[in-house]
């Protein structure tokens, strides 16, 4: 094993011209794909993190502090809005909730990637909207009698 050794290491230094050339040959490839290597990862590292969209769908202006306050914990847990997270805030005008089938088809045409609903009517119009975008929803009466899942044990859709 000495003996193989020292002769690489000879043949490196070696006087012989041909032995030179390939040896920074294979160096030069070595070099070229450390490169391309660490480009790769530069690369990677540059692309900006996907941004979670949120929207929220309210049945009326009046329910934007408890938005504020859904805004608040998701920032205690590290989501800040514009770098991970970026929300889209929706409702009709006051007392006019036969505009929420509208609105509701905007959010879904914004591309969301969850709807927030608060109140019934909120989340009857978001699952009217989408079968595919995931939706949470609020609400304060039995969500199976007003129609929003089949059962509290298999709700099945995308509502939650």
């Amino acid at each position: 094993m000495a003996n193989a050794y020292s002769a690489r290491t000879q043949n490196f230094l070696s006087d012989n011209l041909k032995s030179k050339i390939q040896n920074l040959k294979l160096i030069g490839l070595v070099a070229i794909v450390v490169a391309f290597a660490l480009c790769g990862t530069v690369a990677e590292a540059q692309q900006p993190a996907k941004i979670i969209k949120i929207g929220w769908l309210a049945s009326s202006p009046g329910r934007s502090a408890q938005f504020e306050r859904y805004k608040n914990v998701l920032r205690a847990l590290g989501y800040i809005e514009g770098k991970n997270i970026a929300f889209e805030y929706r409702f009709p005008e006051e007392g006019k909730l036969d505009q929420l089938p509208a609105v509701a088809e905007e959010l879904v045409r914004l591309k969301v990637d969850v709807i927030v609903a608060t109140g019934a009517p909120a989340a009857l119009a978001a699952k009217n909207a989408t079968k595919t975008i995931p939706i949470v929803f609020t609400s304060g009466g039995d969500p199976v009698v007003i129609g929003l899942i089949d059962s509290l044990a298999r709700p099945g859709g995308n509502l939650t």
